[in-house]
C-alpha cells in the first residue's frame, strides 16, 4: 500500500492525517524513506517509514460503504453483557488496545459500548476520556468517508444513542 503527497491516511493511535511529504532520512546510519504525516486533529507531524507503513497499520480512510458498516455497528442494540462483569481498569485497557489497532470497526465498538455503559452508570474520568477519543477519531474518519461535515456526522451519531 503506497501513499502520495496529499493523501489522507489513518495512523493507529494517532488518527487521521495528510501525507505532506515523502522524505529520505538517515536513521541510525541507514537511509530510509518516510511518510511525513500531519495529523488533522493536532497539526503535529509523525514520520512513518515507507517500508513498514503497512506493518505499523497505516491505512487509507474507509470507503462510504465501510462508513455504512460503522454506522450499523453503532446502531446495534444488542446488550453487551460482559460490561457489568469487568472492572473499569480492565475495560479501559481493553478499549485502549482496540483504539490503538486503528480499526474503525474496533473504535466503533468501543464507542458503542461506552455509550451503552454511560446509560447505566456514570463513567470514570478515564472512560469519559476514552469515549471522547473514540468519538473524535470516529467522527473525523466518518466525515471524510462520507463527505459530510463533522457537526452533521456528530449529530447522526448522537441521534443513534438518544
Amino acid at each position: 500500500m503506497s501513499f502520495k503527497v496529499g493523501d489522507l491516511a489513518v495512523y493507529p493511535g494517532y488518527g487521521v492525517g495528510r501525507v505532506v511529504s515523502i522524505e529520505t532520512q538517515d536513521i541510525m546510519g541507514t537511509s530510509c524513506d518516510v511518510y511525513a504525516i500531519e495529523l488533522l486533529e493536532t497539526k503535529s507531524r509523525v514520520m512513518v517509514p515507507t517500508v513498514s507503513a503497512v506493518k505499523k497499520g497505516l491505512r487509507h480512510v474507509i470507503s462510504c460503504d465501510q462508513a455504512t458498516e460503522v454506522m450499523n455497528i453503532l446502531k446495534d442494540d444488542t446488550p453487551v453483557r460482559r460490561l457489568d462483569n469487568q472492572t473499569w481498569n480492565r475495560r479501559q485497557r481493553e478499549y485502549m488496545d482496540k483504539i490503538k489497532t486503528g480499526s474503525v470497526f474496533e473504535i466503533a465498538q468501543v464507542l458503542r459500548e461506552l455509550f451503552l455503559l454511560k446509560v447505566g452508570k456514570e463513567l470514570s474520568f478515564g472512560e469519559r476520556k476514552m469515549l471522547d477519543t473514540a468519538r473524535c477519531r470516529l467522527i473525523k474518519e466518518l466525515s471524510l468517508a462520507t463527505n459530510c461535515d463533522e457537526p452533521s456526522v456528530e449529530s447522526q451519531v448522537q441521534e443513534i444513542f438518544n
